[in-house]
């Protein structure tokens, strides 16, 4: 959503009006709602800005929507009901509007959700552009927030793994700059008076020294890594790169492999139970894979047009499982093949429970051991010179 200043002619006056919109077009469409002549449409100052803060709910409206359509109420009637509903939420108000102007226009729902795409994935299209026909709007709204919510599980599952090691990791380096920086120059104090020290004791008085001088300077140094790891990590490419690497994870790597697969069926089952054909089913599902699957997909479409079979197509490109591939082979047979891609996203599921389990138990007692051996080594770095003085004195 953006910001834009919208000058009229209305009621034989000129105004201008702030307008909520996705871009200059929804803008205008929303103010010619009114009734009145537009006259120009510009950007706000610091419209990007604003339009950050407020999300549309997506979510929210489609269980809203759905709900609308099952009590009886036509398309038109319950878009408008929502819009006159939202209230001060000025972008709900603005999707709506722009979605109704292009409906008023002669547009189906499709075409009008298609244009706003910064707000409806091409998912949601899809499956409503295959629901129109047949007037199953909301079964084809509520089985898109039904996937919705198995990928939100899922992506909340593979989060939920990776955080506790993140947070170990965290702790442990916070520990080690605690005692680089604080143990050790307080330490040190008790070998500065003696006159012959072993290495170990000479190699923190060495830094404590460092500290001392320097402290400030190596602090700011530390604080500005974390910050350049930080800003560093966050950019498209370097996390391209990370995920390639966790790829060549023996165990992590089935366990992405899983959920890749988990997430590419439901997507073709969720658009073939709507009436989309096989083909653009897999085509649709081509975006929401990562490049090098994408690729493999793109190969086996080229083989899918020329009249094979799916199931032998996928499994040919290591787009399957072993079990995959035989209930894709019943599918086709019995020509239930949106509801066998469910079943075997299903079944990926608990495969992808079990995987991610597993991959706790083994990683997290790991982890835990060398954050706990690094740590340890400090410690025993610290009483090194003492035991060496005592056995040096006896």
């Amino acid at each position: 959503m953006a910001t834009f200043k919208v000058r009229l002619l209305a009621q034989g006056k000129i105004e201008v009006r702030t307008v909520e919109a996705a871009d200059a077009a929804a803008a205008r469409a929303q103010c010619a709602l009114t009734g009145a002549a537009v006259l120009a449409v510009a950007a706000a100052k610091g419209a990007g800005r604003r339009g950050r803060k407020s999300k549309f709910a997506l979510g929210l409206f489609l269980q809203e929507l759905s709900t609308l359509l099952d009590a009886g109420l036509v398309l038109i009637e319950a878009l408008e009901a929502l819009r006159d509903k939202s209230g001060s939420d000025r972008t709900m108000r603005a999707v709506l509007a722009a979605i109704l102007a292009t409906m008023y226009e002669g547009q189906p729902f499709s075409k009008a959700l298609a244009a706003q795409p910064e707000v409806f994935p091409p998912l949601l299209v899809a499956t409503v552009e295959s629901s129109e026909g047949s007037g199953q709007l909301p079964v084809a709204l509520q089985r898109y927030q039904h996937y919705e919510l198995r990928i939100e599980q899922i992506r909340k599952r593979v989060t939920g793994a990776l955080v506790y090691p993140g947070v170990v990791m965290s702790a442990g380096a916070t520990i080690l700059m605690f005692m680089l920086f604080f143990v050790i120059p307080r330490f040190s104090a008790v070998f500065e008076t003696m006159q012959t020290l072993p290495a170990s004791a000479q190699a923190m008085l060495w830094w404590s020294g460092v500290v001392e001088e320097h402290g400030l300077m190596l602090g700011a140094g530390v604080a500005a890594g974390a910050a350049a790891f930080y800003f560093v990590v966050r950019s498209g490419a370097v996390r391209a790169a990370l995920l390639r690497s966790l790829w060549k994870v023996p165990k992590l790597s089935e366990v992405c492999h899983l959920f890749v697969l988990a997430r590419f069926y439901r997507t073709v089952g969720l658009l073939i139970a709507g009436g989309t054909p096989v083909i653009d089913a897999l085509s649709l599902s081509t975006k929401i894979l990562p490049p090098a699957y994408a690729a493999r997909l793109a190969l086996a479409l080229e083989k899918l047009k020329a009249g094979r079979a799916a199931s032998a197509v996928l499994a040919e490109h290591e787009l399957t499982t072993a079990v995959a591939e035989r209930l894709l082979r019943v599918g086709e047979q019995s020509g239930d093949l949106g509801g066998m891609c469910e079943r075997i996203a299903h079944f990926h599921d608990g495969a992808l429970d079990r995987s991610i389990e597993m991959f706790s138990k083994i990683f997290e007692p790991v982890l835990m051991m060398f954050v706990g051996a690094m740590v340890g080594t400090i410690v025993v770095l610290l009483y090194m010179p003492i035991f060496e003085l005592a056995g040096s004195i006896g």
